[in-house]
């Protein structure tokens, strides 16, 4: 890659990387949301998402630090999402061939679209507070499912979290590892592939400490915030997503 190609690539990369660093420290996931648009413009399809991922699983760990206390006194809920959601990522990526994954991102758009401008509009938030398991399992599962067929692992989880009134920490200590390990699948999974060439790994150096410091950012954000407001932050960005979503697969 020649030294102009650099300088052209590096504005976008920059921008996306801070982008997509903030709202994964404030939020917990959502760096493919703020960041992919960005890459898009100077890489190619696969490029830019083995770079989201790396960034989202890298970056990721610090939000994984920052609500550690909350992980280790909740594990149970943690695992009753993860370990369903690590095993639905092969399913998934095995059911791809044979499901329209252009279709299954609109559905799921369209929800979350709906699910979010509801919810934003109300005053009131939704308050799901018995335990519910098996609900969890199956929803950790089918983010894993979908995060295989279509990329959309966060989906689900972030929707079914920001209904249960738990504090902000237990929420993210839920959302950030979950994200954080099926995207690091991901990631090694398009290595495997031979995803990282020069050309990305040298994009992915440009844009990954950008990622940390504006993650860290977010990070600062997150602690000043009430429960309610993070819960509404999470409400509001899965409307946002679906706005996103449906825009790149209409337009």
């Amino acid at each position: 890659m020649s030294d102009a190609s650099i300088l052209d690539m590096a504005p976008y990369l920059l921008i996306g990387a801070a982008a997509g660093g903030f709202i994964n420290g404030l939020a917990g996931f959502g760096t493919a949301l703020f960041a992919l648009g960005f890459f898009l413009t100077v890489l190619p399809p696969v490029s830019a998402v083995a770079i989201v991922v790396a960034i989202s699983t890298i970056t990721g760990l610090q939000g994984v630090w920052e609500v550690r206390n909350a992980i280790l006194t909740n594990k149970r809920r943690l695992f009753r999402f993860l370990i369903p959601g690590i095993l639905g990522v092969p399913v998934g990526l095995a059911i791809l061939g044979v499901i329209d994954a252009r279709a299954l991102k609109l559905v799921v758009a369209s929800f979350l679209v709906f699910y979010g401008g509801y919810f934003s509009l109300r005053r009131n938030l939704p308050r799901f507070e018995r335990p519910t398991p098996v609900i969890d399992s199956l929803v950790g599962l089918a983010g894993g499912v979908m995060g295989g067929a279509a990329a959309l692992s966060g989906a689900l989880p972030t929707m079914w979290c920001s209904m249960r009134p738990w504090p902000r920490a237990e929420t993210r200590a839920v959302l950030q590892p979950y994200n954080v390990a099926i995207l690091g699948i991901t990631a090694l999974s398009l290595a495997v592939q031979g995803a990282y060439d020069s050309r990305t790994l040298t994009a992915f150096a440009i844009a990954l400490p950008v990622s940390l410091v504006f993650s860290r950012i977010g990070i600062m954000v997150f602690r000043a915030i009430s429960d309610d407001t993070f819960r509404r932050l999470l409400i509001g960005l899965t409307f946002v997503s679906g706005s996103v979503l449906l825009y790149r697969e209409l337009f």
